[in-house]
């Protein structure tokens, strides 16, 4: 089957072609605009003058038309390129500034943290969303959705890594539109009163007030987590065990409220609702009736971007299932994501829950009958479970090469795992959708939530176990870019050459596979010649890594220092790690790094770098008349106030300064 046939599915891969061109390349929203009116304008030309000559004229403006609009759909995004976006405005160091709420976000150690709207800034209206953060020492009580608030105060940078290849979370946040950050304490902010309700504020009060009749009806803890978690897209308050055990049987999926979960409640209400099909326009109703339950599920569930997206993809299914042509589904699923990047947000094809649903999805619908036609088992048994494993088989191959990218590692009993839940999923979902109805009528019965609380603490005891064989998760997998690409075009080839056997079919797949492996040799051979010496960032704490190859060193004085440099190793195909204590001087091709620590000692020996660590009390100005360094490093060690301090005399004296808490790691040699 050659699916490039298909219209909807090549203007889908030209419209992504487009998002990721305008992501990349810095093209004005004038030129973007004129550009894309001028296409349409021929295009139109072409629709209203159709002669076969111009049909092929017609179908490269189309191609050209489809990448100039996501180029423009990912240009308008841009904060830039919006007139009233806050990052216009001349701000003054403080202001007073109107947030809205519209998210509540996992707290971390320090702080509760939260998504808001900026609405105004002393008083001009503007747009745009900033990550809300409020220490959890202070006199806070939690900020709900749609709550707004007057913050006297100022934005501040949402850093980026210190180290290199860690999870770059400004990144991250750039991409959900978020730039800038706001930390509130208990004298700069005021509540407001007269709080504007929006569908989301709605959604999120039914949503409180269904986990407080939860509570009421003395689910555990971690039972209740789950329940929230599967059922109100809420993950904020499993705990780190639980999370970690999910992960580690590569069953994390079941806890992200999103296309699993939605795709079982439509086969569900497509069973319920069968009897419809013998009325008037049954199937037609049925459709409706379908997709409106959905949309109410959503509701329920918060209206969360993941759980909007997997509803949106799935009301398209929903059709393309009442069409029942085979064909369709790979037609509708384009539609879905094409109206998604294009009505709802281009960004979102850069993020990994928007990837890894598509890549499930897609891989199901294609692989799934490959898998079939491999084996088909007689007894009835054997049959379903071919069946559960080869869905579950095909969703991990379409979303392995994401999942070894963004996370490094895969689960080698995902298959058990799925084997045993996944089936099940269907009546633990409609279970509980029936427990939250009841619960919230007051009207639950005790031996139907003991019942309920006994099939998910089963639930996780069962995932718990799966998760002890720790040699079955291949973790700290390196794969880049170019590897991910790759075998996206070999899963894709092998799919192709099993629906049709061709020579240049067979040649695709070999030359990708020989590609792939050629890639992997020429990466490992540049990683072996590498060498490296750094000082990497660690508050209270001295690293420096000295990399030979495939061989990290570590010198610290604190023990347990390897979590710290997981990233950095992985990133550059380390395979060997080992440590010792930190030495107060190196020389290095001539060059000499002297290390002072606390007890603030040294020589009047020269020395080309100064390493400054644990605060030490000396007077910089003398150091630097006695050893006359070229640069001055502070790391993370060094209380603040002592970093202003050495800034500025190096500053005053015109020597550079580097501090890792500012510009990241520090390369003495690369």
């Amino acid at each position: 089957m050659n699916l490039l046939k298909f219209v909807p599915i090549k203007l889908t891969l030209y419209l992504i072609v487009g998002i990721i061109a305008g992501f990349h390349i810095d093209i004005s929203l004038s030129i973007s605009m004129s550009i894309t009116l001028l296409l349409l304008f021929i295009l139109g030309y072409f629709l209203f003058k159709s002669t076969r000559e111009n049909l092929n004229y017609f179908g490269v403006t189309v191609l050209a038309t489809t990448i100039s609009i996501g180029i423009l759909a990912i240009t308008l995004w841009k904060p830039k390129n919006q007139t009233n976006h806050y990052s216009h405005l001349e701000k003054p160091e403080t202001a007073l500034i109107h947030l809205k709420i519209i998210d509540v976000l996992k707290q971390n150690n320090y702080s509760n943290r939260y998504t808001a709207k900026v609405k105004s800034i002393d008083r001009t209206t503007v747009s745009g969303k900033v990550v809300l953060s409020v220490p959890k020492n202070s006199d806070h009580n939690a900020f709900f959705i749609d709550q707004e608030i007057l913050v006297y105060g100022r934005f501040s940078e949402i850093k980026s890594p210190l180290n290199p290849h860690q999870f770059n979370y400004k990144n991250y946040l750039s991409n959900l539109g978020i730039h800038k950050q706001i930390n509130i304490q208990n004298h700069n902010y005021t509540l407001l009163s007269n709080n504007t309700t929006t569908i989301y504020g709605v959604a999120a009060k039914l949503r409180s007030q269904i986990i407080h009749s939860l509570q009421i009806a003395n689910f555990g803890k971690e039972e209740l987590s789950i329940i929230q978690a599967l059922l109100l897209g809420d993950k904020n308050d499993i705990s780190e065990v639980t999370y970690s055990n999910y992960k580690n049987a590569g069953a994390v999926h079941i806890l992200a409220l999103s296309g699993l979960h939605i795709g079982i409640l439509l086969l569900l209400l497509q069973f319920i609702l069968k009897p419809l099909e013998y009325l008037p326009k049954g199937k037609t109703i049925k459709l409706i009736a379908s997709v409106l339950l959905l949309w109410c599920f959503a509701f329920l569930a918060g209206l969360s971007a993941s759980i909007i997206r997997a509803v949106t993809m799935f009301s398209f299914v929903a059709y393309a299932m009442y069409l029942n042509r085979p064909n369709n589904t790979y037609n509708i699923l384009a539609l879905s994501m094409f109206f998604i990047l294009l009505i709802v947000n281009p960004s979102l094809l850069f993020q990994a829950g928007f990837q890894m649903s598509y890549a499930a999805v897609f891989a199901i619908v294609w692989l799934y009958p490959i898998l079939q036609k491999l084996w088909t088992p007689k007894q009835f048994i054997l049959k379903n479970i071919w069946q559960l494993l080869s869905v579950s088989l095909a969703a991990q191959i379409g979303v392995l090469p994401i999942s070894l990218f963004y996370f490094h590692q895969f689960p080698g009993l995902f298959f058990i795992s799925n084997l045993l839940i996944v089936p099940f999923l269907g009546i633990i979902l409609g279970l509980g959708i029936l427990v939250i109805i009841l619960a919230i009528f007051q009207t639950l019965p005790q031996f139907l939530a003991s019942f309920y609380t006994t099939l998910i603490a089963t639930m996780n005891k069962i995932i718990a176990t799966i998760a002890q064989y720790d040699a079955f998760i291949f973790k700290n997998i390196s794969f880049d870019a170019i590897q991910l690409t790759l075998a996206y075009l070999f899963l894709i080839g092998f799919a192709v050459t099993k629906i049709k056997t061709s020579f240049k079919n067979v040649a695709f797949v070999i030359v990708i596979i020989i590609s792939f492996q050629g890639y992997t040799l020429y990466t490992e051979y540049q990683s072996r010649k590498k060498e490296a010496l750094l000082v990497m960032h660690q508050t209270k704490n001295t690293i420096i890594a000295n990399r030979t190859g495939k061989h990290l060193k570590l010198f610290s004085n604190y023990k347990d220092t390897s979590h710290n440099v997981l990233s950095y190793m992985i990133g550059e195909r380390i395979r060997k790690f080992t440590s010792d204590s930190l030495k107060s001087a190196y020389t290095l091709e001539g060059r000499k790094l002297i290390i002072i620590d606390s007890l603030g000692i040294y020589s009047s020996t020269r020395a080309n770098l100064i390493l400054l660590t644990q605060s030490p009390k000396i007077n910089l100005e003398r150091l630097i008349d006695s050893m006359q360094p070229q640069q001055i490093i502070a790391d993370g060690s060094n209380y603040s106030s002592y970093i202003k301090r050495w800034k500025a005399t190096c500053l005053k004296r015109k020597l550079p300064f580097h501090y890792t808490g500012e510009k990241g790691a520090y390369y003495i040699k690369d």
